[in-house]
């Protein structure tokens, strides 16, 4: 959002007090939401819109943002950071995808600002709006329990446990192993270049070793 237009879509400044969830009825992709909403000159706006592949930001989270319908002065309005789940309109595998992604973000930034998950709220829980529609239609305690799971998993590396894959990457972390690709220690901490690079061409020496095998044969 330039700066020119704060005073239409995100006049006040905002110390964020909770996540406020919502659905697009749409089935745009978070980029086209978020840039129909800067384009136009509507007092509708809003911080994330998530799809099944990525995250996009639109307002300054210490900016406030016009998603919760309470009005001006309302704590929707005022202390919310919203989020908008995209592919609501039609549902289907796009959505769920999109709602997982929507999960981890939200995780995300419970973690960073030390949230728990009661810190999590609906649009329907300000303005009465059936919003987030699909995600309450197909059960609002299934997705916090998403979010708290995803939170689990952030909060165990937090704390330091750190030689502990999490869960979306046990998979991932055990056919790594497998194949020689790590050393199997510290999932949970960052690589450096040239740690990349090394398991890079393991994973390229493996192919090459295979290839090399069945022209042999």
């Amino acid at each position: 959002m330039p700066s020119t237009k704060y005073a239409i879509k995100c006049p006040y400044p905002m110390a964020a007090e909770f996540i406020v969830v919502h659905n697009t009825a749409n089935d745009a992709s978070a980029m086209n939401e978020v840039s129909y909403m800067v384009r136009n000159n509507d007092k509708v706006s809003f911080h994330y819109a998530v799809d099944d592949r990525e995250i996009v930001q639109g307002i300054p989270d210490d900016r406030n943002a016009w998603h919760a319908g309470d009005g001006e002065n309302g704590p929707g309005n005022r202390k919310g950071l919203s989020v908008e789940i995209c592919y609501s309109k039609s549902g289907g595998d796009r959505f769920k995808e999109a709602e997982k992604l929507a999960a981890k973000f939200i995780a995300y930034k419970l973690n960073e600002k030390d949230w728990g998950i009661d810190r999590v709220k609906k649009h329907q829980d300000f303005s009465g709006k059936y919003c987030p529609h699909r995600t309450l239609d197909m059960g609002w305690q299934r997705f916090l329990n998403m979010v708290q799971a995803e939170l689990e998993n952030l909060n165990e590396k937090k704390d330091g446990d750190k030689d502990k894959p999490s869960t979306w990457a046990q998979e991932a972390w055990d056919w790594a192993k497998s194949e020689g690709i790590t050393d199997w220690t510290r999932p949970g901490d960052a690589c450096t270049r040239e740690e990349v690079i090394t398991m890079i061409y393991r994973y390229h020496k493996r192919v090459v070793e295979d290839k090399s095998s069945q022209s042999a044969v």
